[in-house]
């Protein structure tokens, strides 16, 4: 691993890498408070959630910045810019969505699940942070590459790439473990709440321009 904040360091993600790349985040959030609430069975969990990342890196691929730590696809991360941050139902179902139904099958269960938590989290978004800035979609590494700086390099690379724009850096996470680290770059704690109709905890939070 090239420790090296460089973005010439790290593996610009292409159409062709998705299958992969989902892969990679399926594993990486088999055990997240989100997945398990949205598909408590296990061996169904395995199966079906990385489906549910195919819409995010095609469009992230396309409007926003979406890396690896290299081709082996260690760590894989979506930074959207200003005015790619809200993207309509339609426009997902246009990068996959329709994908990830016939993978996935009409499960009214887990998408009524899925829609509670994202729907919520866009508000506190839009409430929380109603001026220009950057979004950290999402950052997945393989479970077994965990513990090894991957998710710090991308962390770091990519902020060392967009802070010259001086615009603040926006997430969400919802498991007490990812707080602590990203704190170490810089994010504050914007809000902490559980998220109605549902078990699943989460963390707002921003990293202001330096």
């Amino acid at each position: 691993m090239n420790a090296n904040n460089d973005l010439n360091n790290l593996f610009k993600l292409t159409p062709e890498y998705v299958e992969k790349a989902i892969q990679v985040a399926g594993s990486a959030f088999q055990n997240d408070p989100v997945t398990i609430f949205t598909y408590p069975d296990e061996k169904e969990r395995k199966e079906k959630l990385q489906y549910g990342f195919y819409m995010l890196y095609n469009y992230g691929i396309k409007h926003g910045l979406t890396f690896a730590t290299s081709k082996n696809l260690e760590g894989i991360t979506i930074w959207l810019p200003l005015g790619k941050l809200y993207p309509s139902t339609w426009t997902m179902m246009r990068y996959g969505g329709f994908y990830t139904m016939r993978k996935v099958g009409l499960k009214i269960k887990a998408m009524k699940r899925t829609m509670t938590i994202l729907k919520y989290e866009e508000e506190r978004h839009k409430h929380l942070v109603p001026y220009d800035h950057w979004y950290l979609q999402n950052i997945a590494v393989k479970p077994e590459e965990q513990g090894k700086g991957y998710g710090g390099l991308l962390i770091s690379t990519m902020i060392k790439k967009i802070e010259s724009d001086g615009l603040p850096i926006y997430l969400e996470t919802n498991t007490e473990k990812n707080v602590s680290i990203y704190q170490k770059y810089g994010f504050e704690i914007l809000e902490h709440e559980i998220i109605p109709k549902s078990d699943v905890p989460l963390w707002c939070m921003l990293r202001k321009p330096r």
